[in-house]
């Protein structure tokens, strides 16, 4: 993009950073200026070319952060919970009255350099310009009594912008978190949020991750997580998703310790020219780990998904327990959906799986429902909602699997 341009001069504005810290955010920008926006020519976005992508929706992107001063915050009332609240990524504010505070340390994003070697130009970008996000530890023996809700809150003024942010949570040995991740987009411009995740799960810890939006939104969305699994920790992924004009969720899980198991459950529905992937990289390092993927998506008309999922199994990593499924409707023959599953197995005594499919909704389920009554319209809704709500009903809690569906089909049908 020729009206976008970055140098050292953006870094010179960061606060309080290291020599250290400057010379390497000064690498990283010249590794993003030598690559540019990923492209097509890359295996990992072969299909979603997001250089494409960004010179067809901006005539111009700026990278300065953007701060805002909220004077109410709208918060969940359907459940109680503690709060973290984003502000365009900086750390508004947080509360955690239903909890042991001194178990809990909650603060800005710390400037501590990652060493994650990465031929991906977006996380040397975020490298370089990232000033805000946060940083949560949660003490050894604690498991939180609610569930914490990450409020990320995008304000109306933002236009043309790409903003870079990080965040890191680290659950020490023995505890238990359970989060939602909660998009609410007030403007209606084009923008970029460019984030990168770091979990840590100790021994015996526990995390269930819930993405949700609370609306509609223009943003392109790029996150990258990095999880890292010790033995006998348990990760829960919960992936929901409708209504953003692009979004890639990057996510890989290396099992780094014996008896680690990680899941990830996605339900997917994209409306018009609405563009979606999933990426996963799932490391199976030590023996007796499990993980487990499902993702579904509903495609309507001019609609895009994506699923690239890769299971690596090291020689080491004995009665390795992987499986992985990807389904698609398509709603519209304009609708497409792209998948790529991949085993690389280098152990011999594993039990290893994969599998794709996609397709239109059956007709006869279609007629059956008719002759009861029904609209082809209302017979192809229920369908769809019993399509993806086999993901939904994996939630445990009513309360949550509640507040989920609703939001979820306001999100599909606006009502």
């Amino acid at each position: 993009m020729e009206n976008f341009e970055i140098n050292s001069d953006q870094i010179d504005k960061i606060e309080k950073i290291t020599t250290k810290e400057k010379d390497f955010r000064v690498k990283n920008l010249k590794l993003f200026q030598a690559a540019g926006f990923p492209n097509k020519n890359l295996e990992d976005w072969k299909f979603s070319d997001f250089k494409n992508i960004i010179n067809n929706n901006f005539e111009e992107l700026k990278c300065k952060s953007h701060s805002e001063t909220i004077n109410k915050l709208d918060l969940i009332k359907d459940f109680e919970h503690n709060y973290i609240f984003l502000v365009n990524g900086n750390l508004y504010s947080n509360n955690f009255n239903y909890e042991d505070i001194n178990k809990i340390k909650i603060n800005s994003y710390d400037k501590s350099l990652e060493h994650q070697k990465t031929d991906n130009s977006l996380i040397h970008l975020n490298h370089a310009l990232a000033d805000n996000g946060f940083s949560l530890e949660v003490e050894k023996n604690y498991k939180f009594k609610k569930v914490l809700v990450i409020y990320n809150y995008f304000s109306k003024n933002i236009k043309n912008k790409i903003l870079n942010n990080k965040s890191k949570i680290k659950l020490n040995e023995n505890t238990e978190l359970h989060i939602i991740e909660y998009t609410i987009n007030e403007t209606h411009n084009k923008f970029i949020n460019n984030s990168y995740e770091n979990i840590y799960l100790c021994k015996n810890s526990k995390l269930r991750n819930i993405y949700l939006q609370k609306n509609k939104s223009e943003g392109f969305f790029y996150k990258f997580v990095k999880n890292q699994l010790s033995s006998n920790s348990n990760y829960l992924n919960f992936i929901f998703s409708s209504g953003l004009k692009f979004n890639k969720l990057d996510i890989e899980c290396d099992l780094i310790g014996e008896n680690a198991n990680c899941n990830i459950m996605s339900a997917l529905h994209l409306g018009k020219d609405e563009h979606q992937e999933i990426k996963t990289f799932i490391n199976h390092l030590q023996p007796n780990c499990k993980s487990y993927q499902k993702v579904k998506n509903v495609l309507s008309s001019e609609s895009r998904g994506v699923f690239q999922g890769k299971i690596f199994v090291k020689d080491i990593a004995q009665k390795t327990d992987a499986y992985q499924l990807s389904k698609a409707l398509l709603l519209n023959d304009n609708a497409e959906f792209n998948s790529k599953p991949e085993l690389e197995i280098y152990a011999d005594d594993v039990k290893c799986s994969h599998g794709s499919a996609s397709g239109s909704i059956d007709e006869d389920s279609l007629h059956y429902l008719m002759t009861r009554g029904l609209t082809r319209e209302n017979s192809s809704k229920l369908l769809v909602k019993g399509f993806l709500n086999e993901i939904i009903e994996i939630i445990k809690s009513p309360t949550i699997k509640k507040f989920v569906e609703t939001k979820f089909e306001e999100q599909i049908y606006g009502h």
